[in-house]
């Protein structure tokens, strides 16, 4: 496959998945087709189904973009606090939390995709399948910065790295389902849960 051929593809695959943000936006997932899909990027069924097998296939990849932008921020975010040192031994959990939050983290939409492809997950166990791989890609991310952080000697943390992960995802997530469904704007769900990772890690990280 030539470099353009391959750079075509992936120029329809961003506009197809960025036309299915924005029909989830106004429908939600259930009226999110196909065919309305294809409409707003411009494009005709067969180039959806030579990108995509599914409209589950679509929005799995789109959430799984949305997590990959998760972690990207936050491993960002946290190898430049350990260049400035931040990440010293007697940090403050809690404004330790608050720098990486301000990394980004999810907006109202984000946070209903995510719900709605937790809701599909659960009514379908193929669909639930390839969401939980996805998840266990996202713990991986995650744990991987941790390890990170442990091997560069700026933290030591009581839990195994993908302990921590999960349990950080957990709480994260939860909190920014509860934010949203408190009318939190976008600034405001950056840091929602803030207090309750800082006092996770508070707890995670070794005296």
């Amino acid at each position: 496959m030539t470099t353009s051929v391959t750079r075509n593809r992936e120029n329809t695959r961003t506009r197809l998945l960025e036309a299915a943000a924005q029909v989830f936006a106004e429908v939600g997932l259930d009226g999110a087709t196909v065919e309305a899909v294809c409409e707003r990027a411009g494009f005709t069924r067969g180039a959806f189904y030579s990108n995509f097998e599914s409209k589950d296939e679509l929005f799995l990849t789109l959430a799984g973009s949305v997590a990959d932008v998760r972690v990207r921020a936050v491993r960002a975010r946290v190898e430049e606090l350990a260049a400035t040192g931040a990440l010293a031994d007697g940090c403050d959990p809690l404004v330790l939390v608050q720098q990486v939050m301000d990394a980004g983290g999810d907006d109202r939409l984000d946070v209903m995709l995510m719900s709605e492809i937790r809701l599909r997950a659960l009514r379908d166990e193929q669909f639930g399948a390839g969401y939980l791989a996805q998840e266990r890609e996202m713990v991986a991310g995650i744990a991987q910065i941790i390890t990170d952080i442990v091997a560069a000697g700026h933290l030591a943390v009581r839990l195994p790295a993908e302990t921590a992960a999960r349990m950080l995802m957990v709480i994260w997530e939860g909190m920014a389902v509860r934010g949203a469904m408190a009318g939190q704007d976008a600034a405001q769900l950056r840091h929602a849960g803030t207090a309750e990772l800082g006092n996770f890690v508070q707890l995670l990280l070794e005296q």
